[in-house]
């Protein structure tokens, strides 16, 4: 997003009509003449002849009139009708009429030059004013220049009149029925002013979270890290409503310690009832803590349990439970589970046990549509539900004063563990880093940001050749990462204050925030950690036009063989 005296767009469009006869300017001897007429040239006649006179003109006037059409309509049949005109003025054929695809070519061609003629009257005039701007002087009070908004607003008005000129001309080459996708192809590449930020969808469709009294959902979250439990717990979060459920959180003693990462305080709060309570909360209210039905959404293995699993929530945490069962047995056979909606939902996992466990929903495909929408899917009146503790919040944003300010980049650049995972893909995430620098570049080139915060598992070696590759207009853009604690500094002195500083899950959700608070976001296609901050920036309405994964829509220039 980055002479000559004016010209006015009359004149541009007199130049591109026909030129006509100038007329002479009347000489002054010839203004005192007595205008041209007939009466002039005959003599006075009594009124009689004068009147049967007046009768014999108007005749010959009448057949002037006629006799000239018809003399007309003889000469353009005997000099060959209308194949004998110019082609700039050749009057429809029958045969364009009869052939619709030259019909329709024509008029996107008249569309084009139409829209082509307001682009260039566009242009001129944003050319007249900021010369007339240039050329007024400095201290006269009458010249008002013209603001970057104007200016901006301006080009991108004529950037979206070069795209319907592009769509006028290509019309007539679709075939068949057009999708949602093709409608906006060609105005990928074409961000707003200063990579602007997504408006909000005025509708959410949401289900209310209303929990019957002495019935609950137990947690069960085993696969992968932090951001693979957060997706799970959200998850957990939407059937505890379909089925009018409270959430019991895990327990620190088999899973992460969530309120330490976690605004579980916000959650009830933006509900508007006590919808989620902790592991602790809920065993206090009971003698003995018991599993009365487990039922696992993904069939094999079963709830991905194991037994060393099993053995820490009886031995650890005290809990009983029954047989576990899969919700639809027959998915053990397939590679990926099925897409699930709420009338297969709410029959499988609809019972009548007070406390209902259900096993391992990260990979669960259910309802992800309506799980995607900025804000989720339950009704509440905060931005989002799942979200960073308010120390980490507070810190973040002292991070932000601190070191970056209101405009900056920030990107997740995976890289541990990549390698591999990314190259047994169909198409591989993981990018040569001279590659990953030119399409880092492409961002800062639009979104117009002094530097980029890094958030990366990357080795410095790696991170030390990025750095040096990504140079825009001759200046390095800086890649800021988190310094080590220092007592000298105080931007994160409230996490130390509470005992929270160091922490692993604590820092990695630090990190998340101060990446979803950025103007624009690049993320690590295929990661989780990536994911959970664009759930984020959706709910908070930080996405921007600019947001994408690190190189979207390439594949690495160079991959190793598979070993």
């Amino acid at each position: 997003m980055d002479r000559e005296p004016s010209v006015s767009d009359e004149d541009d469009d007199l130049e591109t009509l026909v030129p006509q006869n100038h007329t002479k300017p009347p000489s002054p001897s010839s203004r005192s003449r007595v205008p041209f007429g007939i009466s002039g040239l005959r003599p006075a006649l009594p009124s009689s002849a004068a009147s049967f006179g007046r009768r014999l003109w108007s005749r010959r006037y009448l057949l002037i009139c006629v006799s000239l059409p018809v003399l007309f309509i003889v000469l353009f049949f005997s000099l060959g009708g209308a194949s004998s005109l110019p082609a700039s003025i050749r009057l429809p054929s029958a045969s364009s009429a009869a052939d619709p695809a030259a019909s329709r070519m024509r008029e996107a061609e008249l569309h084009a030059l139409y829209l082509l003629r307001s682009q260039r009257s566009g242009l001129l005039s944003l050319f007249n004013r900021t010369a007339a701007a240039a050329a007024a002087p400095t201290n006269t009070s009458t010249s008002t220049p013209v603001s970057l908004s104007d200016l901006q607003a301006a080009l991108l008005s004529q950037i979206k009149i070069n795209s319907e000129i592009q769509e006028a001309l290509l019309s007539t080459h679709h075939s068949g029925v057009r999708n949602a996708t093709e409608d906006g192809a060609l105005d990928l590449d074409l961000p707003g002013p200063g990579c602007r930020r997504k408006d909000l969808p005025y509708n959410r469709r949401t289900i209310e979270w209303n929990p019957k009294k002495n019935r609950y959902l137990f947690a069960i979250c085993l696969s992968g890290q932090m951001s693979n439990h957060l997706i799970c717990l959200e998850k957990h979060m939407f059937f505890a409503a379909l089925l009018g459920r409270t959430l019991v959180v895990p327990s620190q003693k088999v899973d992460y310690q969530y309120d330490k990462v976690l605004d579980i305080k916000n959650i009830n709060d933006c509900i508007g009832k006590k919808v989620v309570i902790t592991y602790e909360e809920f065993a206090e209210t009971r003698k003995k803590v018991s599993i009365d039905q487990f039922i696992c959404y993904i069939a094999s293995p079963p709830c991905y349990l194991d037994e060393d699993h099993i053995k820490r929530l009886k031995d650890r945490l005290g809990i009983s439970m029954g047989k576990i069962e899969a919700a639809w047995p027959e998915d053990a056979k397939l590679k990926e589970p099925k897409k699930r909606y709420v009338a297969d939902i709410t029959p499988k996992f609809t019972t009548d046990a007070e406390v209902l466990a259900i096993g391992e929903m990260f990979s669960a495909d259910a309802e992800e549509e309506w799980l995607m929408q900025p804000g989720g899917p339950l009704a509440h009146k905060c931005k989002t539900l799942i979200q960073p503790s308010r120390l980490i919040m507070l810190t973040a944003q002292r991070f932000l004063q601190t070191f970056l300010g209101g405009n900056y980049i920030a990107l997740h650049f995976r890289r541990h563990g990549f390698l591999k995972f990314c190259n047994v893909k169909k198409e591989s995430c993981f990018f040569p880093i001279p590659q990953a620098a030119e399409c880092i570049l492409r961002i800062v080139e639009k979104a117009n940001a002094p530097l980029i915060y890094l958030s990366t598992d990357a080795a410095e070696s790696e991170t030390n050749l990025l750095q040096s590759l990504v140079v825009f207009n001759d200046r390095q853009v800086p890649l800021v990462k988190r310094p080590e604690h220092h007592s000298s500094e105080k931007w994160d002195a409230l996490l130390y204050r509470d005992h929270m500083g160091g922490d692993n899950q604590v820092e990695a959700m630090l990190d998340k925030t101060i990446c979803a608070l950025s103007n624009v976001f690049i993320g690590t296609s295929g990661s989780t950690f990536t994911e959970d901050i664009f759930r984020l920036r959706r709910g908070w309405g930080s996405m921007s036009y600019c947001d994408e994964y690190l190189c979207q829509g390439e594949l690495p220039n160079y991959m190793a063989e598979q070993d």
